[in-house]
């Protein structure tokens, strides 16, 4: 998966998600729209054997950048956590 910034501003940002599916993009705006510094998030998939998925994001604080590693983050703490509990109880 590789993330291409699109535009930049000052509240916002562009950016394409290549290799992503609906599986990555619905928890990463759903955090995204958690957050409390987030004022906006939205998503353009297009046409899925063709385009990659464009996710716009803005802030009311901070900077749009961090919010969304911020969401990065926790979902793959939220990830690794649910992993290590499958590989416990499936011994």
């Amino acid at each position: 998966m590789e993330i291409e910034l699109l535009e930049k501003e000052k509240d916002s940002i562009k950016v394409r998600i290549k290799g992503a599916d609906m599986t990555l993009i619905t928890p990463l705006v759903q955090g995204l729209l958690e957050d409390k510094d987030v004022a906006e998030v939205k998503y353009t998939i297009g046409h899925a054997q063709m385009e990659d998925p464009t996710l716009y994001i803005r802030v009311k604080t901070g900077k749009p950048q961090s919010a969304l590693k911020k969401t990065a983050k926790s979902l793959t703490n939220e990830f690794k956590e649910a992993r290590e509990a499958l590989q416990k109880d499936l011994k």
